[in-house]
C-alpha cells in the first residue's frame, strides 16, 4: 500500500527505447502526447528534435511548444531546451526528446536526464526517449557490433526511475525503407548509413538488446511486486563482484558487471583492494585521479563500492567473496606472458583455486605495453 501511495503522489516517467534513429520513437511520444492533451491533461513539449523533417513538425499540431533557450557558445547561438522556463511553466508532463544528449556549456546540467531530474523532482511528468546504444552498460556491446563508439550514455538506474518503459520496434525493412524514403537522414546521407550502422546484421542485434533491456526491466519489476505482496525471496540471492582497480580498462569490466548484475536483478560490490602501494601518500597521483574516476563511475552504475585492505589483491578478494557469499565474480585480465605469471603470479588463478562456488567471467582487455 506504502508503495502504491508514494507512486500516485510523484510524478510519472515514461521512457520509449528504440533500436536505432528511425524506428519511430519520437512520433509515438507526440501520438501520445495528444492523446493526453484530449483528454484534458496539462502538456507540453520541452524537446522535441524534428532534424527538418515536416511530417514530424506537422505531428506537433496545436501541442504546446516551449521555447529554447538560445545560448552562445564560442560566436554561435545554440539552442538548448529551457528547463526553467518548463520547470516556471509546471505542466503536469513534459516531452523531452534525445535523452542522452549532451548539454552545451552553460546550460544548467551537462546531459538532458539530469534536467529530466529536475523536472520529475519538480512534480512534473515526463515522457522520454532513448536508443538502446546510449545505455551506459551496453557500450561496449554496440561498439564491438557496429564499429562505432558512442560517446552520449545514460546510465542504466535512470531505467530504475522510470514507471513505464515502451520498447518502440519495427522491422529490418521497414527502418531501411524510411531511410531511403528520407525519413531519418537527408537523401546524401542514406547509403553511407545503410552501409555502415544501419547493415541488416547490426539493426539485428540491437534490436534484439532493446527487447532483452526491456524484458529485464519488466522482470526487475514483477519481482518487486512479488516481493511486495509477501511471497519468498530466493533462498539463494545472487551476489555480484566486479574487481575494480585504477586502470584506464575499469569502465569496460563495471559495465559488465552492471549488466549481468541487472539480468540476475542482484546486488552488485565493485571491490577495490588497497595494498600497502596504492595507500594513501603512496600510491601515484594519475592513479590515484583514475581510481576516483572509476569509484564515481561504478556509483553511477549503481555498484556499492567497497575498498578492502590486503597486502595483496587476491587476499582480499577472496577474503571479501567468502565473506559476503558472492556468486558472480568478473575479472578485467590484459594478455600476459607465461614468465609473467611465473614471477608476479595471477590473482585470477589463485582466486579460481581458493573460491569454487562462484561463477567466474574474465573481460578481456588491450594488450600489454612492450
Amino acid at each position: 500500500m506504502l508503495a502504491k501511495l508514494q507512486t500516485e503522489h510523484r510524478a510519472r516517467l515514461r521512457i520509449y527505447i528504440g533500436a536505432a534513429p528511425g524506428v519511430g520513437k519520437t512520433y509515438s511520444m507526440i501520438e501520445d502526447a495528444h492523446t493526453f492533451h484530449r483528454e484534458g491533461i496539462d502538456v507540453v513539449i520541452g524537446f522535441v528534435e524534428t532534424h527538418g523533417r515536416a511530417d514530424t513538425e506537422a505531428r506537433l499540431g496545436n501541442l504546446e511548444v516551449v521555447p529554447r533557450r538560445k545560448i552562445d557558445y564560442r560566436g554561435v547561438v545554440l539552442e538548448e531546451m529551457d528547463i526553467d522556463a518548463i520547470l516556471a511553466r509546471k505542466p503536469a508532463l513534459c516531452v523531452v526528446d534525445e535523452l542522452a544528449h549532451t548539454n552545451v556549456a552553460g546550460s544548467r546540467h551537462e546531459k538532458r536526464y539530469q534536467d529530466v531530474l529536475d523536472l520529475l523532482d519538480a512534480g512534473i511528468g515526463v515522457m522520454t526517449a532513448v536508443n538502446i546504444q546510449h545505455l551506459e552498460t551496453l557500450n561496449d556491446a554496440v561498439s564491438r557490433v557496429t564499429g562505432v563508439r558512442v560517446r552520449e550514455t545514460v546510465p542504466d538506474t535512470f531505467l530504475d526511475r522510470a514507471d513505464e518503459i515502451v520498447n518502440v520496434d519495427v522491422t529490418v525493412e521497414e527502418l531501411h525503407s524510411r531511410l531511403r524514403q528520407g525519413k531519418v537522414y537527408k537523401p546524401e546521407k542514406v547509403e553511407q548509413a545503410l552501409a555502415n550502422f544501419f547493415r541488416e546484421s547490426n539493426i539485428s542485434t540491437l534490436r534484439e538488446l532493446a527487447l532483452r533491456a526491456v524484458a529485464d526491466e519488466i522482470g526487475d519489476r514483477a519481482a518487486s511486486r512479488r516481493q511486495r505482496e509477501g511471497l519468498e525471496p530466493a533462498l539463494i540471492p545472487e551476489r555480484v563482484m566486479v574487481c575494480l582497480s585504477s586502470s584506464a580498462d575499469a569502465p569496460r569490466v563495471l559495465r559488465a558487471g552492471a549488466r549481468i548484475a541487472g539480468r540476475l536483478g542482484a546486488r552488485w560490490y565493485a571491490v577495490y583492494v588497497e595494498t600497502p602501494r596504492e595507500a594513501p601518500g603512496h600510491i601515484k597521483p594519475q592513479d590515484r585521479d583514475a581510481l576516483q574516476r572509476n569509484i564515481a563511475f561504478a556509483e553511477e552504475l549503481g555498484a556499492t563500492v567497497v575498498r578492502v585492505r590486503a597486502d595483496r589483491p587476491a587476499d582480499g578478494l577472496i577474503a571479501f567473496a567468502k565473506r559476503e557469499g558472492i556468486t558472480h565474480v568478473i575479472f578485467g585480465q590484459s594478455a600476459r606472458t607465461r614468465l609473467e605469471i611465473l614471477m608476479k603470479g595471477s590473482t585470477l588463478n589463485r582466486f579460481l583455486e581458493e573460491v569454487r562456488d562462484a561463477a567466474i567471467q574474465v573481460v578481456p582487455l588491450g594488450e600489454p605495453d612492450s
